[in-house]
């Protein structure tokens, strides 16, 4: 019988400068060795929980305890934080902010030196679970200078160190591509297989980390556990929705051919589908699939022709050439480091091409000044850190209007459409400071739609945020889109994203634009998912299985997510 390693009891916490409890009457345990994923929408207290079992709370964020935890039979609230960090390592959300090293080595020893371990000792242990992790060859490496998956294994590393019997990881996968995604996944899954750690997730990408077995679901709400159980059954329930967290791709097209699953329906994995009992209904509903329709394209907006750009002697962009046309939706899809976010700079006039050229309008645009590029292109940045100045939410969103000469009567009209519109209007008086990492990407987001630009650029938006707040702000998008012909570009390692919300993908990978062409045919191309580390959807797996064109399976599952939320049904 597995030995409990993590154990509340009747726990509630309330935060000092709250009046109301954040954790209302916890009672969990969790057993050596399992692999558990927390879910739940943003706000709900699975970070809160988290830094409960690291330590951070009491200690760093300071409360009132009713009730009891104990990890590896501690005590929590009579322990020190450097007696809980022996048994919980964590890894972050934002890893820039874990990072203490000048190099990849250092940090991986920051938490031997702590502990006063001899030069002797220290230096194998760091080789080898830098080794562990892929990361032996860079440990003279600045940590700022990797990309953000070779970022969350140093991270990792440096936390495998043998004495943590508890692995916290929050919101791994939020800086990564598809397919970093993936080898995170499996490198986690295989440090929990083969060091037998007990491994707890907190993540919103569910589908994603479903892509190795998971022991338990945790789905959390309102500062309290909602479901306990197995993925199998949690799939199997509307619960996901109802508690604003995304159904895998895979689950939504089933229920969308009319299947509804028992509950000894085996759901977690694609792979082991029951597909002759779901094969029928899928084929029946295809029959309603309708041709492709070429849209007309709008006026011309902005053209990339021969574009090159480089960081010292290093190449980001490589002759790229593209068009964009007033009122598209795009996906800028492709592997970390291949010139999506330098492209992004690009177009907003932070760095200019050092070969080629960028019309807008017409216009060269090497003849416009930032700020005349930045009245027509809004950039919302991947770090919501790079952009915030402003002490308070309100300030920040004020900042760019006041920056252009708004009317201030114009100006409060805007802020607060804007607020309303990405949930923050309740908190508009609140502490940048006071804000996770999604928040302060909401309050980004809001800061740039106020000036309502006819080119929107956003790089990474629904990192950080859960289903429920990724939607809201995603339709506010598509009827920007809609009722006022406003262009958005998505540059996006979110699959999902690309798929219900845009009609065209630029592909890049390796400096090089390899593709440009509908969402459907991009993620149905093996060749271009392999060379732009994308990932094979789940929609592709079940079209194979099934026997259907994988194509005309995604381009249909599209159609029918479009014409259930204009029909308000989700």
């Amino acid at each position: 019988m597995k030995k409990p390693i993590i154990v509340f009891q009747d726990y509630t916490f309330r935060y000092k400068t709250q009046k109301t409890p954040t954790l209302h009457n916890i009672n969990l345990t969790l057993y050596e060795g399992e692999k558990v994923l927390i879910l739940g929408p943003s706000g709900c207290g699975k970070s809160t929980l988290a830094n409960c079992i690291n330590g951070l709370i009491p200690f760093s964020y300071k409360g009132e305890i009713q009730g009891s935890l104990k990890v590896a039979g501690i005590e929590t609230k009579d322990a020190s934080i450097f007696e809980i960090s022996k048994h919980v390592g964590t890894v972050q959300q934002d890893t820039d902010a874990q990072f203490v090293g000048l190099s990849v080595g250092e940090d991986i020893a920051f938490a031997l030196e702590n502990r006063s371990m001899p030069r002797a000792e220290m230096l194998p242990k760091v080789e080898r679970t830098a080794k562990i992790v892929g990361m032996e060859d860079y440990l003279v490496q600045p940590p700022f200078q990797l990309s953000g998956g070779q970022k969350q294994k140093v991270a990792l590393a440096g936390i495998l160190h043998d004495e943590e019997e508890v692995l916290l990881f929050d919101e791994p996968l939020a800086a990564l591509d598809p397919a970093m995604g993936m080898t995170a996944v499996d490198l986690i899954d295989r440090i929990y297989r083969d060091q037998k750690k007990t491994v707890l997730i907190i993540e919103h990408r569910l589908e994603d980390v479903l892509y190795r077995h998971v022991d338990r679901i945790i789905l959390m709400d309102q500062g309290s556990i909602q479901l306990d159980s197995t993925p199998d059954e949690l799939l199997a329930t509307g619960l996901l929705k109802e508690h604003g967290i995304r159904e895998p791709l895979y689950i939504s097209a089933l229920k969308n051919a009319g299947i509804h699953f028992d509950k000894d329906a085996h759901l977690d994995n694609i792979e082991e589908l029951d597909i002759a009992a779901y094969k029928q209904p899928i084929l029946e509903e295809m029959k309603a699939s309708k041709p492709v329709e070429v849209p007309e394209r709008g006026e011309l907006l902005l053209k990339v022709d021969h574009v090159d750009f480089s960081y010292d002697k290093r190449k980001v962009l490589d002759d790229v050439s593209f068009e964009v046309h007033k009122g598209e939706r795009i996906a800028i899809v492709g592997k970390n480091g291949a010139g999506k976010s330098t492209m992004a700079k690009m177009l907003c006039g932070i760095i200019r091409p050092q070969k080629g050229s960028i019309t807008m309008n017409g216009q060269n645009y090497l003849e416009l000044s930032i700020r005349e590029i930045g009245q027509k292109i809004g950039y919302v940045m991947q770090n919501p850190n790079q952009m915030l100045v402003k002490d308070m939410i309100i300030d920040e969103v004020r900042l760019a209007l006041e920056l252009n000469k708004f009317d201030e009567a114009l100006i409060k009209e805007r802020v607060e459409e804007t607020l309303k519109m990405c949930g923050l209007y309740s908190m508009r008086n609140w502490p940048v400071s006071a804000l996770s990492y999604g928040q302060r990407k909401r309050v980004t987001i809001a800061s740039i739609l106020a000036l309502k630009p006819d080119i929107i650029i956003l790089d990474e938006p629904t990192a950080g945020q859960d289903y429920l707040h990724y939607t809201e702000i995603m339709n506010f998008l598509e009827n920007l889109n809609r009722e006022f012909q406003i262009t958005i570009l998505f540059i996006t390692h979110d699959m999902h994203l690309a798929i219900e919300y845009t009609d065209r993908a630029i592909v890049f990978a390796d400096s090089k634009c390899i593709a440009d062409d509908f969402v459907f045919r991009v993620l149905s191309n093996t060749q271009i998912i392999e060379a732009a580390n994308l990932k094979q959807t789940s929609l592709v797996t079940l079209a194979k299985q099934v026997g259907v064109e994988p194509e005309s399976f995604i381009r249909h599952f599209i159609e029918r997510e479009r014409e259930e939320r204009a029909n308000g049904s989700k």
